[in-house]
């Protein structure tokens, strides 16, 4: 095997094809029902979306071609690298046999892998003739990748920011604008939806459901607007299914295939982009490789939610979809996880854990942040604190494969950086951050070193 630490692709082998699991899910999607629960046409979904990213919302092609000249932007920061982690796994004492390789994409300007998604929606919301999009975002990777891409596509930007990641991620908001977007800490008085909130509960901290429905309900009601999703409708695993892509060609590269594939889950988008185009590759016979979510137990959608029809927002204007979800009108606790407190999850990551091919464990922010703090001294890279749960899946997956005596090789997503989440770690550094648990409905107490 090779010794190398890094492995890149050249620009040329970059995937020009995304990878739709609809079409090899073992059990297909129910369809999507509108507020009545009647089976919702994909024309009414021309409301607020373009028409190809319809028709990619209910593709039956395996593979779908990326647009020219959205490969001519994505090639402004990808391929991204594939690195095996040696100081990591010297800091947790492992043996040789246990190794851990994470594909790291948080090198463009916004930070993550949201990016990914972004660019080709406002590509075709343009060729649509769409002169705005509104959006929602929880931490900020979001809005920052729609602000970003908007900025380099000439599109306006309106983004609905949830109140308590507004307040604790100032940065995040100071990026949005520095790249032209109008941001607003949702719930806001701009909309029916924010107001009802506000008139109920003045101090909300908001959701991403209620940030969802604001952005919902302005692009609804105007024609040249329309919404943009960074996480779980089917277009947006679609997109992200080019890290995947890229790590399969890199893992062939470093001469090992995974065991396990791993990524934090909290709409889905990051660990579909990873974890379906291995899940493929299962299917085709290439690899045994298991693949795990890895979510907050404070929102603990896959692991304690309940599989059935939901609305995908707070006030229940978007269609109802089948997945695992907490109920919309679940309000979780402040976690500096900002991007994983979401009540649902993905219907095709949902389909998919339902139906075995995809593990779900669920950890504490404090755990995440000690796998975190281990991962940064040693690799000289900082985790987005979402990111820091797949980098605590890791850690439970070496550390068992060691105790077992057993080889493996364990492969992450680390699916964006914490430089603007700061705060979060001073918090952590001063032994200030508190766990929740879900199940229990309790706050476990504060951190001590």
């Amino acid at each position: 095997m090779s010794e190398q630490y890094r492995f890149v692709l050249p620009e040329k082998e970059m995937p020009t094809a995304w990878y739709n699991v609809q079409v090899d899910l073992p059990e297909q999607l129910g369809p999507p029902l509108d507020p009545a629960g009647n089976p919702l046409s994909p024309e009414a979904l021309l409301a607020i979306f373009p028409p190809d990213i319809v028709e990619q919302e209910m593709s039956r092609e395996r593979y779908i071609d990326i647009p020219g000249p959205v490969l001519d932007i994505l090639r402004t920061y990808r391929p991204s690298p594939l690195s095996r982690a040696r100081m990591f796994e010297k800091a947790l004492g492992l043996p040789d046999d246990v190794q851990i390789y994470y594909k790291y994409e948080g090198i463009n300007a916004s930070g993550s892998h949201k990016a990914n998604t972004a660019i080709p929606q406002i590509y075709y919301n343009k060729k649509a003739g769409i002169s705005k999009l509104t959006t929602e975002t929880g931490a900020g990777q979001w809005g920052s990748a729609l602000s970003m891409a908007g900025s380099q596509m000439n599109m306006d930007i309106d983004v609905f920011m949830v109140a308590i990641s507004y307040d604790q991620k100032p940065y995040r908001r100071i990026f949005m604008e520095s790249f032209g977007a109008k941001v607003h800490r949702s719930p806001t008085t701009l909309t029916e939806v924010g107001r009802r909130v506000l008139a109920e509960d003045p101090d909300s901290l908001g959701s991403l459901g209620i940030a969802i429905s604001e952005a919902v309900e302005i692009a609804a009601a105007n024609p040249d607007i329309n919404y943009s999703l960074g996480s779980v409708l089917n277009h947006v695993c679609i997109h992200q299914s080019i890290i995947g892509e890229e790590a399969i060609l890199q893992m062939e590269m470093a001469g090992v295939e995974p065991d396990v594939v791993i990524a934090c889950c909290g709409g889905g988008s990051n660990l579909a982009g990873i974890g379906f185009p291995y899940y493929r590759r299962r299917l085709d016979g290439k690899t045994n490789t298991r693949i795990v979510a890895v979510e907050p137990k404070a929102c603990p959608t896959l692991t304690a939610g309940d599989y059935r029809y939901d609305f995908g927002d707070e006030a229940g204007l978007t269609p109802q979809m089948q997945m695992y979800t907490l109920g919309h009108d679940f309000i979780p606790p402040g976690i500096h996880a900002g991007g994983l407190r979401y009540h649902g999850d993905s219907p095709l990551v949902s389909a998919l854990v339902r139906a075995g091919e995809i593990e779900a464990m669920s950890v504490y922010q404090n755990d995440c942040f000690d796998a975190a703090m281990i991962f940064a001294r040693a690799e000289a890279h900082l985790p987005a604190p979402e990111s820091s749960h797949a980098i605590a899946g890791a850690v439970a997956e070496a550390k068992a494969a060691a105790e077992a005596g057993e080889s493996r090789v364990i492969l992450f997503n680390l699916s964006g950086h914490g430089f603007l989440d700061l705060a979060s770690y001073d918090r952590y550094n001063k032994g200030d951050l508190v766990d929740y648990d879900f199940a229990s409905g309790t706050v476990l107490g504060e951190h001590t070193e």
